[in-house]
């Protein structure tokens, strides 16, 4: 059995067990989280929403709280002497699916 959940303005296909990379949520570390954003459910009987399935919660476990790599945002424009670097890391949650309850 998978679920499509929407969490951080982005879709995610998870299962039990999966661990997904989600945009920082307000959780601490060993805490539990629910999604009650679920989009779909597939398996034996699947089911679809318009645009949410009424009584389906997807459970996890934050594992860990962190941020990406560093990227660089560098805007140039040519012969204008114009140009600035930059650095961001984004913050992410690290979260194990533990269970869909449909």
């Amino acid at each position: 059995m998978y679920a499509i959940i929407e969490t951080g303005g982005k879709q995610i296909k998870v299962a039990a067990g999966d661990v997904v990379y989600v945009e920082k949520l307000n959780a601490a570390e060993g805490e539990a989280v629910t999604f009650d954003k679920v989009l779909f459910v597939g398996g034996d009987n699947v089911k679809v929403g318009s645009p949410l399935v009424e009584g389906v919660t997807v459970t996890g476990k934050v594992e860990k709280q962190g941020r990406q790599k560093k990227i660089t945002v560098f805007k140039y424009k040519a012969k204008k002497n114009y140009h600035k670097k930059q650095g961001h890391r984004q913050p992410y949650t690290k979260v194990v699916i533990e269970a869909i309850n449909a």
